[in-house]
């Protein structure tokens, strides 16, 4: 999916990156479980869109999110946000990824 948004980091040295400014973002779930559910799915996509890029789109992620958004904090909150959830890739602009996968039990 993508997510337009803007944001600023907190940095321990001096960036850019620490004024205000916005990228779309493009972010892919991943998602498995043992069996689908009655539907056939893991987790309808729909879902995942409602919670994330209805929340998300076009916002401050500096007054949305309870943390410093970096892309790697952002894939780590969406990952806890979406049921059966194990991966999530966010590139925040081309070839530039953050990746963070859940710890498999």
């Amino acid at each position: 999916m993508e997510i337009a948004g803007c944001h600023r980091l907190e940095l321990s040295y001096e960036s850019k990156c620490s004024q205000l400014h916005g990228h779309n973002w493009i972010v892919t779930v991943h998602c498995k479980a043992r069996e689908l559910n009655a539907d056939g799915m893991v987790v309808d996509f729909k879902h995942i869109k409602d919670r994330i890029h209805s929340y998300l789109d076009h916002g401050n992620f500096n007054e949305l999110l309870p943390f410093n958004p970096t892309a790697e904090n952002i894939a780590r909150w969406i990952c806890d946000q979406v049921p059966h959830c194990y991966r999530v890739d966010v590139e925040e602009s081309k070839a530039n990824i953050a990746t963070y996968m859940r710890d498999e039990d």
